[in-house]
């Protein structure tokens, strides 16, 4: 929630630490401490998230064709409790864990791309990172991740244009059959997460669906106005 230099923060094999807030795995559990202040009012953000994975994979492969840019998900499929005492909220329910990393900023390599995740009828997860460049062929991973550890590629489904948001982002899903929107969750000028309705394999599903536009989020009038959402320190 603050983007903090090297000199706040720490990591060893089990921990990081990020200012006042930090993450740490004691071999089952991913506990997830926050000590952060909301922006622009600077209400107190605290509490604790805890994730216990279904199981861990060892699974990464590169999205663009220079392979700087990696990504695999850790745990597909979790379980997560959510207590903050503030602002006073608590929750459990089912969770995913991936990771990203990169050897160049993000816009050096990627304009647009829709990322989603799905529980399937028998468990596993399905995931389609679709992406997409201006002049260039498009790259989409159609992945699914049993529950026993195994990845499988899946056949591509159609993509399906989506409304604009607010914002006129204007993303696109995967599926075999009509999409409709469940649930709006987060609307910004280059960012946009919702649930979606769709269908894939014989099953109607609920998919985490995200789009990202990388021109919009380096223009300058959104680099001015990020910090009055995720303040710098050091």
């Amino acid at each position: 929630m603050t983007e903090r230099g090297a000199q706040h923060c720490g990591r060893d094999g089990r921990q990081f630490t990020i200012g006042p807030s930090a993450l740490e795995w004691d071999g089952s559990c991913l506990r997830i401490r926050i000590r952060e202040r909301s922006v622009p009012w600077g209400q107190r953000i605290e509490g604790e998230v805890r994730l216990w994975p279904e199981q861990l994979f060892n699974f990464s492969t590169p999205l663009d064709a220079a392979g700087r840019h990696r990504w695999g998900p850790l745990a597909p499929s979790a379980r997560v409790e959510v207590d903050l005492p503030a602002p006073g909220l608590r929750w459990k329910g089912q969770a995913y864990l991936d990771s990203n990393e990169g050897d160049e900023p993000v816009d050096r390599a990627f304009h647009t791309w829709n990322w989603s995740r799905a529980r399937l009828r028998d468990d596993s997860t399905l995931v389609f990172y679709d992406m997409q460049w201006p002049g260039q062929d498009e790259r989409l991973l159609s992945l699914r991740f049993t529950p026993d550890g195994q990845v499988e590629a899946m056949p591509p489904a159609p993509a399906h244009v989506l409304r604009p948001t607010g914002w006129r982002i204007r993303g696109r899903m995967r599926s075999e059959g009509p999409v409709s929107l469940h649930e709006e969750l987060e609307d910004t000028p280059f960012y946009q997460r919702s649930l979606l309705k769709f269908s894939y394999a014989g099953e109607s599903l609920l998919a985490f669906h995200e789009t990202l536009s990388v021109p919009r989020l380096v223009s300058p009038i959104v680099q001015a106005m990020l910090p009055w959402r995720m303040p710098r320190r050091g």
